[in-house]
């Protein structure tokens, strides 16, 4: 017995295929020169019987699965696999049919650049006080409301006005507001 993602199946046969494209471009004299080789993912194609009272309900399951990821598990795992191709025959079984299902494998780029969505389990999420979003800075020597401005992109009369300093007075230190 394997499964298909839900779906349990009968398997009677299953082959894979690891296939490569070799390109081949014509030279003047001699054998085409070949410079580039690229892997094609991994197929496999599983042929055996989809039975019981829930055999059309799967099938149509898995028809509804086409072009979603899913894994098989029978001789071989095969995770990420994409269904290329189905088939079916009614003919002879009473209590279901036989099928053929084509599947590839999927490779997922991963990114760091992708955010996550963030889950809410249904509580409220805190509200952001103006206290939550003060930046305090705090001095070096030689900083000024300039660097300030460069760095946070706060206005220098802003600064001023938050801070109590004189342009050119400013201690090494001191806790300034930013933000």
């Amino acid at each position: 017995m394997t499964m298909l993602g839900r779906v349990k199946l009968v398997i009677e046969r299953e082959s894979d295929g690891l296939d490569l494209d070799v390109t081949s471009f014509p030279v003047e004299k001699g054998s085409p020169l070949t410079d580039h080789v690229r892997k094609n993912p991994e197929t496999m194609t599983i042929s055996g019987f989809l039975l019981g009272p829930n055999a059309v309900s799967d099938y149509n399951w898995l028809v509804n699965q086409r072009g979603k990821q899913i894994t098989y598990t029978g001789r071989k795992v095969f995770k990420n696999v994409l269904i290329s191709n189905i088939s079916r025959d009614v003919g002879e079984y009473q209590n279901g049919f036989s099928i053929t299902v084509e599947l590839k494998e999927v490779r997922i780029a991963k990114t760091p650049f992708v955010k996550k969505a963030v889950k809410n389990n249904g509580n409220k999420q805190k509200s952001n006080t103006k206290k939550d979003t003060k930046k305090y800075h705090v001095m070096k020597w030689g900083q000024t409301y300039s660097h300030l401005r460069m760095w946070y992109g706060t206005s220098l009369n802003q600064l001023r006005a938050w801070n109590k300093y004189p342009d050119r007075r400013i201690p090494t230190g001191a806790k300034l507001r930013v933000k």
